[in-house]
């Protein structure tokens, strides 16, 4: 049986894109804007493009963040991108200090305004691969993704760090523990590489 695969609405992200990039790799998506549904489909995907605080207030006020908690505790596969990973941390401190889901123990702080460093980061780097996880498998490490992002995740727990870049300083690229990862970066528009992590949460590979 295929597994169902949800993409939440919550009125902010790449949703379509992901969807497009879901669909080149031979997987159907849905869009799903009701947290009363969630707990149908067998993995989530939680996208993101924009300011932390008032994706979380979506979150809140469509009520999702519930269903999203059970959907981690009952063991479904929920993948974060781009912003998406950023809202799995404890907290943000973009305009001010926002709480998050708090699934990784993490902040998410703004990369520092200097004069040799271009923010946003935006555009190709390579991603570090920090241990070895499904959703990398047959990836070899330091290949160049896509990222679009002007705060990065400061990760407290060496362990939840699946792979690390760097842009003025190192910082976590992606996020792993059990059944959550997270993406910092866009792998609907990294090309090949992207897509085979997609294909990878897709089908379970080494999960």
């Amino acid at each position: 049986m295929t597994d169902k695969i949800a993409i939440v609405d919550y009125g902010m992200g790449n949703l379509r894109s992901v969807a497009n990039g879901l669909a080149e790799v031979g997987a159907m998506s849905q869009l799903v804007a009701a947290g009363a549904d969630l707990m149908a489909y067998d993995k989530i995907i939680l996208p993101g493009v924009g300011a932390f605080s008032q994706a979380m207030e979506n979150l809140h006020g469509r009520e999702l963040v519930g269903p999203l908690n059970d959907c981690v505790q009952a063991g479904k596969q929920v993948l974060g991108i781009c912003l998406g990973m950023q809202l799995m941390c404890k907290q943000s401190f973009e305009d001010g200090i926002h709480q998050g889901l708090g699934w990784f123990d993490a902040d998410v702080i703004e990369f520092p305004k200097t004069e040799n460093l271009k923010v946003p980061h935006m555009g190709w780097n390579s991603v570090h691969f920090e241990k070895d996880h499904g959703v990398i498998s047959s990836i070899e490490t330091d290949n160049d993704v896509y990222f679009v992002h002007s705060y990065f995740v400061d990760c407290k727990s060496p362990q939840d760090i699946l792979g690390t870049a760097s842009h003025g300083q190192k910082f976590t690229a992606m996020l792993a523990r059990e059944n959550i990862t997270g993406m910092q970066f866009h792998p609907e528009k990294s090309q090949q590489v992207g897509l085979k992590m997609l294909e990878n949460f897709v089908n379970d590979a080494g999960f």
